[in-house]
Order: structure tokens, then C-alpha cells, then sequence
């Protein structure tokens, strides 16, 4: 299968917030070529895709193959309409001209978002990647197709039904167990909010217990590719996008919200131009510590 787009493609910094870090085995991921492996409502696929210029060629394995080729175009950002993006900042408008590769897609893969979200509240990102890691490896799956190495992601139907002790041996603690049990157990449900308004889909994973704001605007971002979406909450964020916009090393919430205001409609777009591409505001203390859960 071919999608010819209407400007060039980089699937690394398309599929950059997909793929949980490096240690991610449903993930490979470069410039030009991208493997995943994910669990579709046909059963698991692993999906290739290869960049070329404004051309992605697709290949796809598994019981969920066909489900995966429909899915393809939306997962490199061939529906993401960016027209009425104008930047107000010569800082973004640099951005912009740096990283044209850059898209927002969806992989509508709302459960899957969601327990790697989950994941990732209140810890360290290194943290949180490798719980991610340690949980695929434990309980997902051979991803279908040639390479070898590749896993699908846990069914819910397993991740719903798994004592907290295999969370704790991959360094969860009971709280998030708990969030990702219960998002596991309403999969069907949440997989619904992908065909919802945006609206709608907010009100139906903030519905969940364990998935508040910061959590609904990541997966909003991931599986849903809203461009507007902010991640309110996020240790490093605020700074990050305060120091890019404003010069400003730190900032709160509320400091971000309103540098970001005029881009409303866009603001998850320039978040992921400032993530890609932005310098990082100067540190004035030590990286937070890692916290061995599994080992307590």
C-alpha cells in the first residue's frame, strides 16, 4: 500500500510521542522506517512503514493487517490539517520551517494509550519506559511479520485480570495497578471515544477513575491526534515551553496556558514543535531520583 502525502514525512518525530522510549518492544523506529506492533478490533498486526519523500509505502502482518492499512494514513498524519496554524512567535515560525517532516497522527488505539499513560503519572520518564518494557515483555505477545524481537502490547482482557504483585515486580505500585486494571476492564468503552467529537471523548476518559487531565490530554495526543491538546500537570512542560516562548526558565500552569493562548485550536502542535525541536530551560538542582518499587 502507497499513501502519497501532500508535503514530506519524518516518521521519527511523527511517531516520536507513539514509540515509549527506546526500550519500547512494539516499537522501531527511524527517519525514514517504522515498525508496530499493536492490537486492532481484528486482532494484533505489526505494521511497516517506509518514508520517501511525501510517500509512505505500508506493509502489514497479522489477523489485524487489513484493520491496520485502513488505519495507516491517519497514523502518519495524512488527515492532520494544519491550515489555520499561523505562528505568532518567530520562535515557532523557526520551528516550523526546522521540523516540515513533523505531523500530528492517531493511531486510534485508545487502551493502549491509556495504560502507557497511566504508566507515566506522578514518576520519572526513564521510570516509567521501563515499567512499560518490563510489563510488554511479561505479558504481551510475538508481534506477526519478519522481525524478530517485536511484542504486541498486553491484551486487556489479561492486563484486567493480573494480581498487583507482577505490577510491583515492574516497578508499579498499587495506585497505578489499580488505574491500569480498570481502564483494561472498560477497554471497549474507551475504544469508543476514537470514533467520538473530541468533546465527548474528553468526557469519556476523564470518566475513568485514575485518568484525570494530564492523562486524557496525552492520550488525546497519541490515539486521538488533537492538535489543541495540553498536558496540564507535567513536571517539565510549563518550563520547557515558557523557556522556548518567553525566555523564562520556570513557569507554572498558568504562565504556560497563557503563552500558549493565541495558538488555541493548535496548541498541542506547537507543544510538539517546542518538544522536538525547542532548547531545554537550564537545571538548577539534581534529576529526580528513580524510586525501586519492585524492590521494596
Amino acid at each position: 500500500m502507497r499513501i502519497c502525502l501532500d508535503r514530506p514525512v519524518d516518521l521519527r518525530l511523527t511517531l516520536f510521542p507513539v514509540r515509549r522510549g527506546r526500550l519500547d518492544p512494539t516499537m522501531r523506529l527511524t527517519p525514514g522506517e517504522a515498525w508496530r506492533a499493536t492490537r486492532t478490533p481484528e486482532g494484533p498486526a505489526t505494521t511497516r512503514l517506509v518514508a520517501r519523500g511525501d510517500a509512505v509505502t505500508v506493509q502489514a502482518w497479522g489477523p489485524g493487517a487489513g484493520w491496520a492499512l485502513d488505519a495507516a494514513p491517519a497514523l502518519v498524519g495524512a488527515d492532520d490539517d494544519d491550515s489555520g496554524f499561523t505562528p505568532h512567535d518567530p520562535v515557532v515560525d523557526d520551528l516550523r520551517h526546522r521540523l516540515p517532516g513533523l505531523r500530528l497522527g492517531r493511531t486510534n488505539a485508545v487502551t493502549e494509550a491509556i495504560v502507557a499513560s497511566v504508566l507515566e503519572q506522578k514518576v520519572v520518564g526513564l521510570e516509567a519506559r521501563r515499567s512499560y518494557a518490563a510489563l510488554v515483555r511479561r505479558l504481551g505477545e510475538p508481534a506477526p511479520g519478519p522481525l524478530p524481537g517485536l511484542l504486541v502490547p498486553p491484551a486487556p482482557e489479561v492486563l484486567a485480570r493480573t494480581p498487583s504483585w507482577v505490577f510491583h515486580r515492574c516497578n508499579v505500585e498499587r495506585k497505578r495497578a489499580d488505574a491500569v486494571r480498570m481502564a483494561a476492564s472498560y477497554a471497549a468503552r474507551l475504544e469508543e471515544a476514537a470514533t467520538l467529537p473530541l468533546p465527548q471523548a474528553y468526557a469519556r476518559l476523564t470518566a475513568l477513575p485514575g485518568v484525570g487531565p494530564w492523562t486524557a490530554a496525552e492520550v488525546a495526543m497519541v490515539a486521538l491526534g488533537d492538535a489543541d491538546a495540553v498536558s496540564v500537570g507535567d513536571y517539565h512542560l510549563p518550563s520547557h515551553v515558557a523557556y522556548v516562548l518567553a525566555g523564562e526558565p520556570r513557569a507554572d500552569d498558568a504562565r504556560m496556558l497563557e503563552l500558549l493562548e493565541p495558538y488555541r485550536g493548535h496548541r498541542g502542535r506547537v507543544i510538539r514543535l517546542i518538544v522536538a525541536g525547542g532548547p531545554a530551560p537550564p537545571r538548577y538542582g539534581p534529576r529526580l531520583p528513580l524510586h525501586p518499587i519492585a524492590a521494596m
